[in-house]
């Protein structure tokens, strides 16, 4: 009897391959395939070759980039030396999710597809391309795609005698156990479990607990928009970073909505928990402590205000009790009813917390060790660098706009990071924030004779910041900076900082204020009044441009 097993391997940056992933190992699993679902980045890529059968999840980012938890998993695969015949003995199938209004539509998968193709990998369909464009978002090409990848599977490896697929109806077990601790239980604080390593560099699974320094509003109070300038100290983190680089940020929730959200669902926030995983060769999830307190949970691991997806109603319809609730859920979790769902959810960002509240009788009966399966984990947020370590040593600053917005729902939708961020004012109390700091996509010239075009309109000229505070820091002369906004006495920011630069003879700056005149003036229309310099620096000098917005 050969062994059924399948490996899913997803390279995820927002989730939704991810979720794309369990969704298919929950197809395995009524099909009584052994099932692992892992990250591209945290397998050991080495062990491909003894692979027989391997779904790849992939999304494609920004500008046909791989997703961050797969970069490593890229380069292996794109080594020279890998002989052609490695995957010979491998059946896969590669399922993209991209957005076809970028030019590099799904690229990462279809290289992927090409490239496993190439070392002798024996391809069971042609590769999915789910887009983010379609009215019914990816599900319109994966739901039909998964249906033919089953047929070919099946054919491969027919079920064992005596077994039939277990019906959709069944509920599927949880991926851990949960099991509260006694009031006064001896177990340790979950802190001192937790082995930090002595001055590792900060990362995702360590971040460092940056004091809040500062916290300033640089637009008008009259403006529409709030925008912040904050400033983190980083003493004694080991973090270092240069112009270009990115600050990741874990945010947390606020604490009407974990109290709400413990009110729904009957959880006392002061119980402490254990998880067992399930399975045997399942590993916990890497940024809880064990125990946990329920509070922890809910605060800083659930994403209880993102917008549900189509797995969270489908999960929820198995602890109905009430008819008409399962049949509502049920629908939203069929693929006749995703437009129904897209109204109700993604139209107005409807937060998973609102869901729950137009569910009562299925929230309050969802046993806690499901929480986990049901809900994904919030995901670190992503900033330009917008301070120099040369001009701001141990600090770190970022520029943030305040993400609010309203929709057809009554309460304004806020942004989970942005809004937490705002709220947090150094002058009543020591605020801390868990970040780390990643290598960007930009990077500026090393050659200081080298001049440097910068088009930033809005918050797009926070790295440009940085860049110039550091170039000027080095007695680099050759910066020109286009900086767009509405008005410049509302939403110009760090003027006073690049007036200064400008007299010093440092800095070229060109502005446009798209509401101060009649017509409305934007950084092209200034690129284009100044195109013999523009040309001159480009042809001449050998200019570098760069473009954030």
């Amino acid at each position: 009897q050969m062994e059924r097993k399948l490996l899913v391997l997803f390279g995820s940056q927002t989730g939704t391959a991810q979720d794309t992933a369990e969704r298919i190992g929950r197809e395995a699993k009524r099909r009584h395939f052994q099932c692992r679902v892992e990250a591209l980045d945290s397998y050991d890529v080495a062990n491909l070759i003894n692979e027989l059968l391997v779904i790849f999840v992939c999304a494609t980012t920004g500008q046909g980039d791989p997703p961050d938890n797969m970069k490593m998993f890229w380069r292996f695969l794109f080594r020279k030396n890998l002989p052609p015949g490695s995957l010979c003995q491998l059946d896969y199938a590669v399922l993209g999710l991209g957005d076809s209004s970028y030019p590099k539509f799904n690229f990462v998968a279809k290289k992927l597809h090409k490239r496993v193709l190439q070392l002798g990998g024996n391809p069971l369909l042609p590769v999915a391309l789910g887009d983010d464009q379609h009215d019914l978002g990816p599900d319109a090409v994966v739901d039909p795609w998964l249906l033919a990848l089953w047929d070919k599977i099946l054919a491969l490896y027919p079920l064992p005698p005596g077994l039939e697929i277990i019906s959709p109806d069944v509920r599927p077990p949880p991926k851990y156990t949960l099991h509260y601790l006694a009031e006064d239980s001896p177990y340790p604080n979950g802190g001192l479990l937790q082995p930090i390593a002595p001055r590792a560099v900060p990362s995702e699974l360590h971040p460092f607990a940056a004091r809040v320094v500062s916290n300033q509003r640089v637009t008008a109070e009259s403006h529409f928009q709030d925008v912040r300038l904050i400033e983190f100290d980083v003493t004694g983190s080991g973090i270092m970073f240069s112009a270009g680089d990115v600050v990741m940020i874990q945010p947390q929730n606020c604490p009407e909505d974990v109290q709400q959200f413990c009110q729904l669902l009957h959880l006392d926030p002061d119980r402490r928990f254990v998880l067992k995983p399930t399975e045997l060769d399942a590993s916990l999830p890497a940024l809880l402590p064990q125990p946990c307190t329920i509070q922890h949970l809910v605060t800083h691991y659930l994403d209880i205000s993102c917008v549900p997806r189509r797995s969270f109603f489908e999960l929820l319809s198995y602890f109905s009790t009430n008819e008409l609730e399962r049949e509502k859920l049920q629908e939203f979790s069929s693929a006749q009813g995703q437009e129904e769902l897209y109204s109700y959810c993604n139209r107005p960002r409807r937060t998973t917390l609102e869901a729950l509240w137009d569910f009562p009788h299925t929230t309050c009966a969802i046993p806690p060790e499901y929480l986990l399966d049901l809900i994904p984990r919030i995901r670190p947020r992503a900033f330009s660098i917008a301070s120099s370590m040369l001009a701001h040593p141990d600090r770190i600053q970022i520029l943030m706009a305040v993400v609010r917005y309203k929709t057809q729902l009554s309460k304004p939708r806020r942004g989970l990071c942005s809004t937490w961020l705002a709220s947090l004012n150094p002058e009543q109390g020591d605020f801390r924030v868990p970040l780390w700091v990643k290598k960007g996509g930009m990077k500026f010239p090393a050659d200081p004779d080298t001049p440097v075009i910068m088009i930033g309109p809005g918050t797009g000229v926070a790295p440009f910041r940085a860049a110039i505070q550091e170039r000027v820091a080095q007695g680099r002369r050759g910066n020109c900076l286009f900086f767009g906004c509405r008005q410049k006495s509302k939403d110009f920011y760090c003027q006073a900082e690049w007036e200064e630069l400008v007299t010093k003879g440092f800095l070229t700056l060109f502005t446009a204020f798209s509401r101060d005149q009649e017509e409305k003036v934007y950084v092209q229309h200034r690129i284009q009044e100044n195109q013999r310099l523009v040309w001159e620096l480009l042809n001449s000098r050998n200019a570098h441009i760069y473009l954030a917005g």
